[in-house]
């Protein structure tokens, strides 16, 4: 995959290039269902995959690099971009498996799930992000089906709000279809069982409190829909290989 010299002029940029693996880029680039791009500190595009263009405005490579989000979407989703940008930065965490629609002034819309990682230099100095967005049209699941499991999501968040924990029966009384037919379309969407996707929601919101507020972890616990601490702790290391305090603590290094 080429990078066009106006990408890897700025220092930025070269500093990003040099942080990225070449194989990898290059095999991006033959990936047909899955959008790529790499941006670097100053939030600029300097490599993306074919079909990354394909759901832009412009025509090829060339017209993306160095621009922004906001250059190539619609306001609205683009602040949803940058901001999903600004969390992986600040947090020095992944985003995975985002459910959003993506579109282009102008085009039609795409559900997509994306995925953030981080990106530094030896030194150990964020120089931007890799971002992969797996078009779930290319998929088993139709559109009805992806939005009809978006609103779901929704509504076990707001669930969670409210203290509360769905069970699968639950879920499926929520979705108006039977439990089998909920896994199927839970799966089909998020790759995730239905409990499955209720735990990940809830280890979601812990890790979202754990790196924006200074809220005890037993407030933590209860916030995410757990009857304890203890069993929050066990839950949460299992699920992303470090205590909450220390997930907590490394979220705040300089």
């Amino acid at each position: 995959m080429s990078t066009p010299s106006n990408g890897a002029a700025r220092p930025e940029a070269t500093a990003l290039l040099a942080a990225l693996n070449p194989a990898m880029v290059a095999l991006m680039d033959e990936l047909s269902g899955v959008m790529f791009c790499a941006k670097d500190a100053d939030g600029r595009y300097v490599v993306v995959n074919q079909v990354f263009v394909g759901r832009t405005r412009e025509r090829s490579r060339r017209d993306v690099i160095g621009k922004r989000a906001a250059d190539l979407f619609v306001p609205e989703l683009a602040e949803r971009y940058e901001s999903q940008d600004a969390l992986v930065r600040t947090t020095d965490r992944p985003l995975r498996g985002e459910l959003e629609l993506i579109r282009h002034v102008g085009g039609a819309p795409g559900w997509f799930l994306t995925s953030k990682l981080p990106l530094h230099d030896e030194s150990g100095t964020y120089v931007g992000l890799v971002s992969v967005s797996q078009d779930l049209r290319s998929g088993d699941a139709d559109d009805a089906t992806i939005q009809a499991m978006a609103r779901l999501r929704t509504q076990v968040e707001e669930l969670l709000d409210r203290g509360e924990v769905p069970s699968v029966a639950d879920l499926a009384a929520l979705a108006g279809c039977a439990p089998a037919s909920l896994d199927r379309r839970v799966r089909r969407v998020f790759g995730l069982s239905p409990r499955q996707l209720v735990l990940r929601l809830r280890v979601d919101r812990a890790a979202h409190l754990l790196t924006t507020s200074t809220v005890p972890l037993a407030d933590v616990a209860a916030a995410a829909g757990f009857y304890d601490q203890s069993s929050f702790t066990r839950t949460f290391a299992r699920l992303t290989g470090e205590t909450p305090s220390s997930f907590r603590a490394r979220s705040r290094r300089p």
